[in-house]
């Protein structure tokens, strides 16, 4: 491989894996479903209705939580934050709407149908809110707006999970007959994304963009407007006897969803900067890279300094220095004289004959 040409994306390699995990979840689940159901049958033995319940109840929600949380090529929340919010939320949830539909029922005899949709869809959405507080004033880069429709999906899940396990073993008690618990959950099942999920996540995603809002006035009324809305859905499912009315309301509330997730997505998308190539040989995440993955710098040879023209620029010439002698050299003496003493040489100096 040439080396600059960049490596395979790990987000890209491993996506489709992430975004068809929520088929593993509901296979899983209704293979889990139908053996304890069998065994249950077969046995006789009622210990396995709370089980029956519990995963009549939690496989279909959960995997509308999966599917919205792994539609993309990037994780808007994190697991356990999904989990904190679908348990506490949907404990939250249950236990406020049943707190709050007990006393208006006390004080107005009866309990209003647009009563029950503003109750149950503002309880829902306490976790949400409270989320959204903590992300704000931590600061956090991790957990964006686009997370809200996750978030809120994850807390009407949990509501919803706990709902429908109510029903389930209120239809157990009344009847006394399995065939009514598994009717009851596969009705709950099919209009669970359509209901609960659908509802608190759109007004949980309309919720979380105020704050990032370049217009916060407008982002304020459009949240307001949505929850409104899901309330009148919410009114309209439980007041209208009638399955084409239910059956607009779920498609039309899931389809919404389902759009408000695939913007949730692509817009993580396009503010996340591209990952940068991995180097050739490969690299894993929280590994160090590896040694060969950055050469060492090529530095430049060091140039000889510009050789320049002689007569541009002649050396100096400095003069030269004697040096200098202990003993100065006497003249050499005239013809006729010796080295000695002029006077000696004339008296003593020796002539040949």
């Amino acid at each position: 491989m040439n080396p600059a040409t960049p490596g395979p994306d790990p987000a890209a390699s491993q996506s489709w894996p992430r975004r068809l995990s929520w088929i593993a979840v509901l296979v899983a689940g209704v293979i889990a479903y139908l053996l304890v159901l069998r065994t249950m049958v077969r046995t006789e033995n009622p210990n396995f209705v709370p089980s029956l319940i519990l995963l009549g109840s939690i496989v279909v929600p959960a995997t509308v939580l999966v599917f919205a949380a792994s539609g993309g090529r990037r994780v808007l929340v994190s697991p356990g934050l999904l989990t904190l919010v679908a348990v506490v939320g949907g404990v939250i949830g249950t236990v406020a709407a049943g707190s709050l539909e007990y006393d208006t029922l006390v004080r107005l005899r009866t309990v209003p149908m647009i009563f029950v949709g503003l109750i149950e869809e503002s309880v829902k959405l306490i976790l949400p809110v409270l989320v959204l507080i903590w992300v704000r004033i931590r600061r956090s880069s991790r957990v964006g707006a686009e997370a809200g429709v996750i978030i809120g999906v994850a807390s009407g899940m949990g509501f919803a999970t706990l709902e429908t396990m109510g029903y389930g073993f209120t239809a157990l008690l009344r009847s006394g007959n399995v065939g009514a618990v598994e009717a009851t959950l596969l009705l709950r099942a099919i209009l669970a994304p359509a209901g609960h999920v659908a509802w608190t996540g759109l007004a949980s995603a309309a919720i979380w963009a105020i704050p990032d809002a370049p217009h916060r006035g407008r982002a304020v009324l459009r949240a307001v407007g949505v929850f409104f809305a899901v309330v009148l859905l919410h009114a309209a499912w439980d007041g209208f006897n009638n399955n084409w009315v239910r059956l607009v309301v779920g498609v039309g509330g899931f389809v919404a969803l389902l759009i408000v997730i695939h913007r949730a997505h692509v817009g993580r998308r396009r503010r996340t900067p591209p990952a940068p190539s991995l180097p050739p040989g490969g690299w894993a995440p929280g590994q160090p890279y590896p040694p060969q993955a950055y050469p060492q710098q090529q530095h430049p040879q060091q140039l000889p300094p510009p050789a320049y023209p002689q007569q541009q620029y002649p050396q100096q010439q400095y003069p030269q220095q004697p040096y200098p002698q202990p003993y100065l050299q006497q003249p050499h003496p005239p013809a006729g004289q010796g080295w000695g003493d002029p006077g000696a040489g004339q008296a003593g100096e020796h002539r040949p004959g």
